[in-house]
Formats: structure tokens, sequence, C-alpha cells
């Protein structure tokens, strides 16, 4: 059975990296799709476990050989997925989640129908900038931008299937899992058609 391919975006500094670390070691069989980009690691992150960090030559190259599923160029850097590798776990049956922006989620879902989407968003406006400000990675210009994005992204909510609020960590994990748990049980009936002519 086909894993799902599942897109999960947020405006930036919601905590969807913070929600998935929690829940996917209790899901088993599912994987994060490690995007491309040209930005440079943060502390703490490392190449091929958290991006594949490439030049922007290199990025360009492969957007004009196809090799990405979606790609966009967010603050100033390019991002992009691999299409082989998302199909190439899903065939595995792995389900797999692709943590892109809504430009690359609209991409996806064009060429990709079949795919779920979840987008996770703040309590209130308030809580986001309070939570982007927290992280101290950003210079007070680079907060303003992510701002601006996140008002923009948020008009894009109906795009989605789900929304999750990150109130509480413990809540947004929850429902999280609950979701991919629903999209899982869908996928097993249709792959075992009317259960019917199984009895």
């Amino acid at each position: 059975m086909k894993g799902n391919i599942i897109i999960l975006s947020a405006p930036s500094g919601t905590g969807k990296t913070t929600i998935l670390k929690r829940v996917m070691p209790e899901l088993g069989p599912i994987s994060f799709s490690i995007s491309h980009t040209t930005r440079d690691p943060r502390v703490g992150e490392q190449n091929n476990v958290d991006y594949h960090f490439v030049s922007e030559e290199e990025f360009l190259q492969r957007k004009d050989q196809g090799d990405f599923i979606e790609w966009a160029k967010v603050h100033g850097n390019y991002y992009g997925t691999s299409v082989q590798a998302v199909l190439q776990l899903q065939e595995q049956g792995q389900d797999v989640v692709l943590d892109i922006d809504t430009q690359g989620a609209r991409q996806v879902r064009e060429k990709l129908p079949e795919s779920s989407s979840i987008f996770i968003i703040p309590p209130s406006w308030e809580e986001q900038e309070k939570r982007l400000r927290g992280r101290g990675t950003d210079d007070e210009e680079t907060i303003h931008l992510r701002l601006a994005n996140a008002q923009k992204e948020l008009c894009d909510i109906d795009l989605f299937d789900f929304v999750v609020v990150n109130d509480t960590l413990d809540d947004a994990a929850m429902m999280f899992k609950a979701i991919i748990l629903t999209l899982r049980a869908k996928q097993r009936r249709l792959a075992n058609g009317n259960p019917i002519t199984l009895l």
C-alpha cells in the first residue's frame, strides 16, 4: 500500500518543526522530505539531515532539469522538493511530509491532487510575533519580512484540508497525529476496495 503525501505549511515561527519532532517518532512509517535550499545553515542544522544545503547555481540547474516537484524563493533564498525522493518514499509505503510554504503547496496540489494538506496557525497574531522574536535568530528587518509574509500565507488557509491551531504543543501534536491516522485509515479503505466483497 502506498503512503500518503502530506503537505505541511505554516507561517514562519508557528512551531511546525517542533510539532513534527514531537509526533513523528510515534507514527511509525512516516518520513520527512528533506528540502534543498540555498540559505545558510542555522546553528545546530546539519546538511542532508535538516536540509540539503546547495549553491544557487546548483539549485537553479536542478530546477531547470525538472528535479523539483515544487520550488519557491522565500526571504531571498530558494527552496525546493525533489520529486524523485518523494515518490520513492511513497512507493515504499512511507507517509511523506512535505514541509513547504503556501506557494509550494499550490504547486504540489496541482501536480499531485491526491495529496493531503495541513495548515498550522498561531492562536493569535500577537502570539505569532512573540514567537518569532523569541527565537532570537533574526534581525528586525527579517522579522518584519517574516510577519508580512505570514499575513499573506494566512490568507491561503482555504487551500488546506486540515487546520491545526498551535495554542499548546500537546494539543497541536495530538491533533496532528489524529489527522495522520485518519488519512491512513482512508488510504487503507481505498486500497482494499469495497469491504463487503472481503467477507
